[in-house]
């Protein structure tokens, strides 16, 4: 097995907690470099690990295979962009993009030199979420009706990141939080024929939107999407609904509050929810009504890394395409329209 070399194009939250930890313990990687400005927060923890000082720099070095863009979403085209131009393999963080037209130019450029580029959705490897997967697939429900989702916190105050506050391209809880929710949505149900989106600004000084509630059309039904920055008694993540019964679970995915814990992925029960986190599934089986707590599947983001060495080693589909990630910005693009419009648009 030849490992990967790959590096990171940011040690920040994103680079210390989603990347780093996966790639620094799975041996089918090697955690070579990180582009760094001034600091050298990668080599405090990481010893072995080449500092760049500029991107040209790290993307001049021949050793390195693999890039993750990880830098704040303005940047995402730009850097990407020059990444596929220097024949490296990318990972770009969610959102792909502020635009679904410059995604398609970076999977148009992708294409051309060869290179393989995945989009960094890691919350299709939350616990919740492959739970509510599996009920799905083996049809508990009946045929669906409704479906809502919610990723909500309570955090009033404004971000220290400042570059999460200004009011450009590719900024706002649409972006950061409706990302994962709209992939999420694509990933069970596929493109809606039509969506309705309500944004807002709720937070005291605020200047992006930290609020959205999306209703997307299916033939089927409905699925709708929220998020609030105000919401300190949290609602259940998933809740759908069916010609069967109903399937309950509340968004307790622990990967993210383990890495922040400083734990290290690999472990016999990484990923594991505990089992007052179960869901609630309500329903009619094999002729009789049941109502019975669901255990759930194990999380464990380092799927996806799995993914991408399969996609870059064999040859195999990424584990996340561009174009699904950009299916993801024309959504949000259309839920924007929307709110300005104040109407449904048809997609």
């Amino acid at each position: 097995m030849q490992a990967i070399n790959t590096a990171l194009c940011s040690m920040g939250m994103s680079g210390t907690l989603f990347h780093a930890p996966f790639l620094s313990v799975n041996p089918k990687f090697n955690l070579y470099g990180v582009w760094e400005r001034t600091n050298n927060l990668a080599e405090k923890k990481y010893p072995d690990i080449k500092t760049f000082r500029t991107l040209e720099a790290l993307l001049a070095d021949e050793n390195i295979e693999l890039v993750v863009v990880n830098t704040p979403s303005i940047t995402h085209f730009d850097f990407a962009k020059k990444v596929i131009l220097a024949g490296k393999h990318l990972v770009v963080e969610k959102p792909f993009t502020p635009s679904a037209a410059e995604a398609e130019k970076l999977i148009q450029l992708a294409e051309e030199k060869n290179v393989k580029l995945s989009v960094y959705h890691n919350r299709r490897y939350d616990s919740d979420f492959r739970t509510l997967r599996k009920i799905l697939h083996e049809g508990l429900l009946g045929k669906l009706v409704e479906a809502e989702f919610h990723f909500d916190r309570f955090v009033p105050e404004l971000s220290k990141k400042a570059h999460k506050e200004e009011p450009t391209p590719g900024v706002g809880t649409l972006y950061d939080l409706g990302s994962h929710l709209i992939d999420q949505a694509l990933v069970l149900f596929g493109m809606p024929k039509a969506i309705f989106g309500d944004l807002g600004i709720n937070r005291s000084g605020s200047k992006v939107v930290d609020y959205f509630d999306l209703k997307l059309f299916y033939e089927w039904g409905r699925v709708i999407l929220k998020s609030s920055y105000f919401v300190r008694e949290a609602l259940p993540g998933y809740v759908l609904h069916g010609s069967k019964g109903s399937f309950i679970k509340a968004k307790t995915d622990v990967q993210e509050n383990c890495l922040l814990a400083g734990k290290i992925p690999g472990t016999a029960d990484w990923g594991t929810e505990p089992e007052h986190e179960r869901g609630l599934l309500h329903t009619e089986k094999d002729g009789k009504i049941i109502k019975e707590e669901i255990p759930s599947l194990r999380g464990n983001y380092m799927d996806y890394y799995d993914g991408i060495y399969e996609a870059i080693r064999n040859n195999k589909p990424v584990p996340v395409s561009g174009a699904e990630g950009m299916r993801v910005i024309k959504l949000i693009e259309a839920a924007m329209l929307s709110n300005e419009q104040k109407k449904v648009i048809d997609l």
